[in-house]
């Protein structure tokens, strides 16, 4: 049995992109430019969209970037970061790109998925060889300096704050985890670490997103479902999508009502390709809530 298979149905989510990702993640709706942002983490690629007819999504720019492509943020200003492989990339308004010091260290690791929190900073976690129990959640602050968070996780994945800033979830996907703690939304001053919920597998618990009734939706790499989970701990709603390997989800729109995501091809054989050939696209839905204020990165000073 699959976490959530006795959770009540929350709609049927459509196919929004007419082409798939190798490796879809990040999700992050940008308020100020009115647009989609999300990566194909190993093609180095960040995705720019607008919505269309019927909630599908128009690709308007593909950006390259010259490294993997863990997760994007963006500013005010419209620059945006992306954490590479090593070390984050900056990119100015006007498409220069320029890398930053490398943070990550260590033979097969890279940077993952990542957001901004409340002040702007820079959370972001990293990814190991299987096995390993070193992996990093990070928080880069203002003056370009690193706070290490966690530094015993085996994948460090999505995260996300309550609406008002002082709960931070994180997901530790191999160890099937979500952790809380207290956050103060002003310093990033932290409380003790804590399990919020293991799930069942079949399926490991990868990107997620928190509505505006500070509920968890959590995307199930593996599992083919993104989860909607109570501020208790009790999985409360699923979303089946026609893709194994669901990994994110993000509230997008004027609105923030229109519930987006992201799905990979990633280590399908070409037998589970065939038989779930809209993987990798990206989906919509209208979930019925909405979604918190997307966070933006502050930039550079």
């Amino acid at each position: 049995m699959t976490a959530g298979d006795d959770a009540p149905a929350l709609g049927t989510p459509r196919v929004a992109t007419g082409v798939g990702m190798f490796l879809g993640e990040g999700p992050l709706w940008d308020p100020i430019r009115g647009v989609l942002l999300w990566v194909d983490i190993e093609d180095g690629s960040v995705y720019r969209g607008v919505f269309a007819f019927g909630g599908s999504i128009e690709i308007q720019e593909r950006i390259a970037f010259p490294d993997t492509a863990g997760t994007v943020a963006v500013a005010a200003s419209g620059e945006m970061v992306v954490a590479g492989t090593r070390s984050l990339f900056f990119r100015a308004p006007d498409g220069a790109i320029t890398a930053g010091p490398d943070l990550v260290s260590g033979e097969g690791r890279r940077f993952n998925d990542g957001k901004p929190d409340p002040q702007g900073r820079l959370v972001v976690g990293t990814k190991g060889p299987d096995g390993s129990d070193a992996e990093t959640l990070l928080r880069v602050e203002a003056d370009a300096s690193v706070t290490v968070l966690d530094d015993d996780l085996t994948l460090a994945n999505g995260l996300g704050w309550t609406a008002d800033g002082r709960r931070l979830y994180t997901v530790d996907t191999l160890s099937r985890r979500i952790h809380v703690r207290d956050y103060d939304p002003d310093t990033g001053e932290t409380g003790p670490r804590r399990v919020f919920l293991t799930l069942d597998g079949p399926g490991y618990p990868d990107g997620m997103t928190i509505d505006a009734e500070d509920h968890l939706w959590v995307a199930v790499w593996g599992g083919g479902r993104v989860l909607r989970i109570s501020p208790a701990g009790e999985i409360v709603g699923r979303i089946d999508v026609p893709a194994p390997h669901t990994s994110s989800v993000a509230f997008a729109g004027p609105e923030l009502d229109t519930m987006v995501i992201t799905t990979a091809q990633e280590n399908l054989t070409p037998e589970e390709l065939a038989a779930a050939p809209l993987s990798g696209r990206l989906f919509t839905l209208r979930p019925g809530v909405r979604g918190t204020r997307p966070l933006l990165w502050a930039g550079r000073s």
